[in-house]
C-alpha cells in the first residue's frame, strides 16, 4: 500500500481534494502541476509547462488538462472535473475515483460501472513530455476511451481568452497531431501508443475559473481551447499510452518508456523518501549548467537560496556529484560577481551581501561530509578569495568595521536580507547595519576558511583570519546579545531592532558560535518560548505590536505578513540544529517530535513536499509556493542529524 493514499471519500469531498496538488517535474524546468482530481485551482496549474527562452524568461503552459470519457453501450462518463463561473464544476468526474496513491507516480483507480480504469502520470526526464498511462482492468463489454485536450500556450503569469489569433489548424502525425496556437511557441505534439481516431471539433471553453488566484487577490478566469479529441477502443487488461511533448516521438516506444519511467521513480514510502523526491525536483539544468530552483511553481534559482538549500538537497542522499554540478555553475557566479562582470547565468539575486557568506557555510557542508582535504582540493581556493574579497570591502553593500564585524549599508532604504518583501519601493522589514545572521555567518567562516589554510599549510593567514575571529566574536555579544539574554536583530548606530525574530538562531546552530554555551542556551529559550511553532520558527514574536501571522488576501496584505508573524520550516531546521548542538542526546525525543508536524504537511498543500510558510498561529495553514527547497533540505538535514545521533 502506498504512503501516499487517498480514498474515495477524500476524492469526492472537492473541498478536501482540490486543496491537494501534485507537481511533477523533469530537470529542465518544465512541470506538470494541478490538484489530485485534475482540476487546475491556479493559472501556474497545467499538465505541460515548460519554460521559452525564445519568448521571456517564464514557463508556458502548453496543454492544461486532458478529459478522459468512458464510453459503454452508447452511455458517456467523463471523468474529467474542470470549475467554472460562480463555483460551478462540470463535469464533476470525482465521484468516479475510487482511490488515488503515489507510490512511484500519481495514479487514479476510477469506477464507472462495470468498468476499471487505472490513469498513471509521469513526466519524462530531461525531455518537455508529459506521459499518461490508461489501463482497463475491468470491464464486461466493450469500452471506448475519448481523450479531450485542453490547450492554453500562455505564460504562468497571464491568462488566454477566446480571440481570433489563435491559430486553431493542426497537422496530423504518427497516432496523433500537433498543433501550434500562436507564433513563437513550438509545437505540441499529442500521440497515443495504438492508432486512434482524431475527431477535429474546435470549441473554446469560457469561464474557467481558478479559485486560488482568486484567494489570492487575483483575477481568476480564462477561456482554453479544445481542437477536438482522441477515440479508441480498449479490452480489459490493454493499456494505452497518451504522450504530450515539444517533439514527436515514436508511438511504438511509448509503452516502454513509460514503464522505465515510473521504475526509474523511486518509491514514496517513507517520510525520507518522499523528501528525496521532492529535492530532485529543485535540480534544473538549462543550456549546459546546473541550478537550485527556489521553488514551485513560480520561483527561479536565487543565489541564498540556492547555497542554503544544496546541503540538504544533495549531500544528505550521498550524491556528491549533483552537489559538484551545482557549485559549478554557483562557482562561476560567484567568481563574475566579485570581478564586476555580467553574470551571463540564471542566478538571481547574487549581489544580496549575505550570498558569499552563505556559499562558505554550503561549502563547510561539503567539507564536513566529503573532508577538508577534498574540499580544499575542488573549493580551497575559492572560499580564500570570497574571505579576502569580504576583508577588502570588494562587495559594495557591505563593509568590514574596525571591531571587525560585517555592516551592510541600504537596508533601510531597500531589502538586502533574506526578510526581502516590500511595500511601495521600501522593505518592509528594513535591516541595516550589523545584521545578526551576516556577522554569524562571517564569524563561523573566518574559522572555518583559517582551517582549511592550516591544512593548506597557510599558517600565517591562518592566525590572521583567527585573530579577526576572536576580534569579531567579542564585538559580536557586545553589540547583539543585551541584557534580556536574547540578541538583537540589527544595530545601526543608535537604530536597534529589540524585536525578537528568528534570525538569532544561526548564532547557535552554526559550527562555530560567537556565544558561549550559557549564552546560547538563552537565546534558544526565548526562540522556543516566543518563535516555535510546529511548523517551523515564526518571523516574528507575538508579542510584538507588529505581529501578523496570517498570510492571506490580495498580494499587499499578504506583503505586510510575509515577515511578520509567519512560521518557516527551514528556520525550524537551524533551530533544531541548534538544540542538538546545546543539548545533545537529551533533545532526540523533542527534535522527533517536531519532525511529525512537518511530515503530517506531506499528506496537504501540494503532497509529498513542503510548502513556503505557514500562518504563523494555530491551525498553521500552508501558504505560499507549494513546494519550497529551502524548507525540504532543512527537514532532509536534520534527519540526517538524527541519525548520527540515533547511531550511538
Amino acid at each position: 500500500m502506498s504512503y501516499l493514499r487517498f480514498d474515495k471519500i477524500q476524492m469526492a469531498n472537492l473541498e478536501e481534494s482540490l486543496a491537494k496538488e501534485i507537481l511533477r517535474s523533469n530537470r529542465s524546468g518544465a512541470y506538470a502541476c494541478t490538484s489530485l482530481v485534475d482540476c487546475n485551482t491556479r493559472k501556474y496549474h497545467g499538465l505541460l509547462v515548460v519554460p521559452i527562452p525564445e519568448l521571456d524568461d517564464e514557463n508556458h503552459v502548453l496543454l492544461s488538462s486532458l478529459d478522459c470519457t468512458v464510453i459503454q453501450h452508447g452511455a458517456e462518463f467523463n471523468l474529467g472535473v474542470h470549475q467554472y463561473q460562480g463555483g460551478n464544476f462540470s463535469p464533476r468526474g470525482q465521484k468516479y475515483i475510487r482511490e488515488f496513491d503515489s507510490l512511484r507516480v500519481p495514479t487514479s483507480l476510477y469506477r464507472v460501472g462495470g468498468v476499471l480504469l487505472r490513469r498513471e502520470m509521469v513526466f519524462q526526464h530531461f525531455e518537455n513530455r508529459i506521459i499518461i498511462r490508461y489501463t482497463l482492468v475491468e470491464a464486461h463489454s466493450e469500452t471506448t476511451l475519448r481523450l479531450k485536450p485542453f490547450l492554453a500556450f500562455r505564460s504562468v503569469r497571464e491568462f488566454t481568452h477566446e480571440n481570433s489569433r489563435a491559430n486553431t489548424g493542426y497537422q496530423e502525425v504518427e497516432n496523433g497531431i500537433k498543433t501550434c496556437m500562436y507564433a513563437g511557441y513550438p509545437d505540441l505534439y499529442m500521440q497515443t501508443d495504438m492508432p486512434n481516431e482524431f475527431h477535429y471539433e474546435p470549441y473554446w471553453y469560457k469561464n474557467l475559473e481558478y479559485y486560488k488566484e482568486r484567494e489570492r487577490g487575483y483575477v481568476g478566469n480564462e477561456d482554453l481551447f479544445v481542437p477536438g479529441y482522441f477515440e479508441f477502443n480498449i479490452k480489459k487488461g490493454e493499456s494505452v499510452v497518451f504522450s504530450a511533448g515539444l517533439s514527436e516521438i515514436n508511438t511504438n516506444m511509448l509503452a516502454d518508456l513509460c514503464e522505465f519511467e515510473v521504475n526509474e521513480r523511486t518509491p514514496r514510502d517513507t517520510f525520507y523518501n518522499n523528501l528525496v523526491n521532492s529535492a530532485h525536483q529543485f535540480l534544473y539544468y538549462r543550456d549546459g549548467e546546473n541550478y537550485v530552483l527556489a521553488g514551485y511553481p513560480w520561483f527561479k534559482c536565487r543565489a541564498r537560496d540556492m547555497f542554503v538549500s544544496l546541503p540538504g538537497l544533495t549531500l544528505t542522499n550521498k550524491e556528491i556529484d549533483k552537489f559538484e554540478c551545482v557549485m559549478q555553475t554557483a562557482e562561476k557566479a560567484i567568481r563574475r560577481f566579485m570581478a564586476g562582470e555580467a553574470l551571463q547565468l540564471a542566478v538571481y539575486e547574487m549581489e544580496q551581501p549575505d550570498v558569499l557568506l552563505w556559499a562558505v557555510w554550503c561549502l563547510q557542508q561539503y567539507a564536513r561530509q566529503e573532508g577538508q582535504k577534498k574540499c580544499i582540493e575542488k573549493y580551497g581556493t575559492l572560499i580564500e578569495e570570497i574571505i579576502d574579497f569580504l576583508r577588502a570591502d570588494g562587495h559594495p553593500t557591505l563593509q568590514l568595521h574596525d571591531n571587525a564585524l560585517l555592516y551592510a549599508l541600504e537596508g533601510q532604504k531597500k531589502a538586502i536580507t533574506w526578510m526581502n518583501s516590500s511595500a511601495n519601493g521600501r522593505p518592509i522589514v528594513p535591516r541595516s547595519g550589523y545584521i545578526v545572521e551576516f556577522n554569524a555567518l562571517w564569524y563561523n567562516d573566518l574559522l572555518f576558511a583559517s582551517d582549511l589554510l592550516v591544512q593548506s599549510g597557510k599558517e600565517a593567514k591562518a592566525r590572521e583570519l583567527q585573530a579577526l575571529a576572536m576580534r569579531a566574536k567579542d564585538s559580536f555579544v557586545d553589540t547583539f546579545l543585551n541584557e534580556f539574554g536574547y540578541l538583537l536583530d540589527y544595530v545601526d548606530g543608535k537604530l536597534m531592532s529589540w524585536e525578537v525574530r528568528p534570525n538569532m538562531v544561526f548564532a547557535c546552530a552554526f559550527d562555530y558560535s560567537p556565544l558561549d554555551q550559557k549564552q546560547k542556551k538563552g537565546v534558544l529559550d526565548f526562540v522556543t518560548r516566543e518563535l516555535l511553532t510546529p511548523k517551523g520558527l515564526r518571523t516574528l514574536s507575538p508579542k510584538s505590536g507588529a505581529y501578523n501571522p496570517m498570510y492571506v488576501g490580495p498580494q499587499s496584505q499578504r506583503d505586510y505578513a510575509y515577515h511578520q508573524g509567519t512560521a518557516w520550516p527551514w528556520l525550524g531546521g537551524f533551530y533544531m540544529e541548534a538544540c542538538l548542538r546545546v543539548f545533545g542526546r537529551s533533545r532526540v525525543g523533542f527534535i522527533e517530535r517536531q519532525l511529525v508536524g512537518y511530515e503530517e504537511e506531506l499528506f496537504y498543500h501540494c503532497i509529498g513536499t513542503i510548502p513556503e510558510l505557514f500562518d504563523g498561529n494555530p491551525p498553521f495553514h500552508g501558504r505560499g509556493a507549494i513546494s519550497f527547497a529551502m524548507n525540504v533540505a532543512e527537514i532532509m538535514r536534520v534527519l540526517k542529524l538524527l541519525d548520527k545521533y540515533n547511531e550511538y
